[in-house]
């Protein structure tokens, strides 16, 4: 047998693996790099953070990417080699890592990169006949093995799409495995560039369970952000507080028709961008708009839409336990508070799990199952392990 096929082979018959998961979102703060332990698979994975880290991106490396971020026409040179150097890139940063946390190459036995989205395209927005769902991850898998020597799983989201689902979110399967509690109905709820959650019912039918995305988490927010105040994002909400909030605009905001969509439901920057502000402020009559009531109001906007969702469509006085950049904006996090009356709201530290490494976390998860498990089906979710794999050699 081919050596990477046995070695593979090896790997996935272990019964307690050594896993590094990596997230790189939309804000494009950095690398989010967790070391993760598993034992198990499935249902019964028992699973343990060892390290983690966020190593930041420099100027240049996001100028460089959101020049083909979210943009229907880009430099089509210029994607192609940046999926060549973001896997390279991502490979140093883990060497980084193991290096400062003292871990050898040799004793890791999968990397699962999630990649770098620039664009998600569901049929609900390109709305292009004869074209299906699709998304686009770049930071080649290839590139990130040959780097690390580490066998790697990459291109998460294209087997989703193939099996039937839209792409998006995947934090379906790894919450189910984390987050559920029986005889306690849970939302997972992950603010980061789009907001989504998942629904973990108390009778653990999974059938039942629920993974869609919302609307807008801090995509509007950090782009007036950087438009309007040449900041990355709201640091301490200080922009929003300072600020009133439109009643007229933001009513023009929640009146898209995503929002009366059937869940699950998938969407992104593509839509949520300053251009659907600007049509929004044109629907409301506004010409104009103080910048710190515009922030103020698009934080509301995230809350409200939030909020709107779980009202609708899921049990009263149901506990929450919230993640992402977003989970830390104050302001969204009390408007949530005063929006819905009867629930609780936590940081999934209440769960034991790290709020700033759960998405890390839930890819080295779906590098775990893709070597071990088999199809789970979760609610309308395909059942598909998702993931290709690459190797160093």
């Amino acid at each position: 047998m081919n050596r990477n096929l046995q070695n593979l082979v090896n790997a996935a018959q272990k019964p307690e693996k050594l896993g590094i998961g990596l997230m790189s979102g939309t804000s494009l703060d950095g690398l989010d790099i967790a070391l993760c332990r598993f034992k198990g698979n499935g249902l019964s994975t028992q699973f343990e953070l060892l390290e983690f880290i966020t190593l930041p991106y420099n100027d240049h490396f996001k100028q460089e990417v959101h020049e083909v971020f979210s943009r229907r026409l880009v430099d089509l040179e210029k994607v192609t080699l940046l999926n060549a150097f973001i896997g390279t890139f991502h490979g140093e940063l883990i060497l980084q890592a193991l290096k400062k946390w003292g871990i050898k190459t040799a004793d890791v036995d999968f990397i699962a990169s999630h990649g770098q989205t620039i664009y998600h395209a569901p049929k609900s927005l390109h709305k292009q006949a004869g074209y299906p769902n699709a998304t686009l991850q770049i930071g080649d898998g290839d590139h990130l093995a040959v780097k690390t020597g580490i066998l790697t799983v990459s291109d998460f989201r294209q087997k989703h799409i193939a099996g039937g689902g839209e792409g998006a979110p995947l934090a379906l399967y790894g919450d189910v495995l984390l987050g559920s509690k029986p005889g306690e109905d849970r939302i997972l709820l992950n603010i980061g560039g789009i907001a989504n959650l998942t629904y973990l019912p108390a009778d653990g039918d999974l059938n039942k369970v629920i993974c869609t995305d919302i609307g807008p988490g801090n995509t509007l927010i950090d782009a007036a952000c950087r438009e309007y105040f040449n900041r990355p994002y709201d640091k301490d909400s200080l922009i929003a507080l300072s600020g009133t909030v439109n009643q007229g605009l933001l009513n023009a905001l929640l009146s898209h028709p995503f929002f009366k969509e059937k869940a699950p439901k998938t969407t992104g920057p593509e839509l949520f961008s300053l251009a659907y502000v600007e049509d929004a402020k044109q629907l409301a009559g506004i010409s104009d708009i103080n910048s710190e009531d515009l922030v103020s109001t698009l934080s509301e906007f995230t809350a409200k839409s939030i909020a709107d969702f779980i009202k609708t469509n899921l049990p009263s006085g149901i506990k929450i336990f919230a993640s992402g950049g977003g989970a830390k904006n104050q302001f969204v996090i009390n408007c949530l508070k005063h929006l819905l009356h009867k629930e609780s709201i936590f940081n999934t530290e209440a769960l034991g799990i790290n709020p700033d490494a759960k998405e890390a976390i839930l890819f080295a998860l779906l590098g775990n199952e893709a070597l071990s498990s088999e199809p789970m089906k979760i609610g309308t979710n395909p059942a598909v392990l998702m993931g290709k794999f690459s190797f160093p050699l």
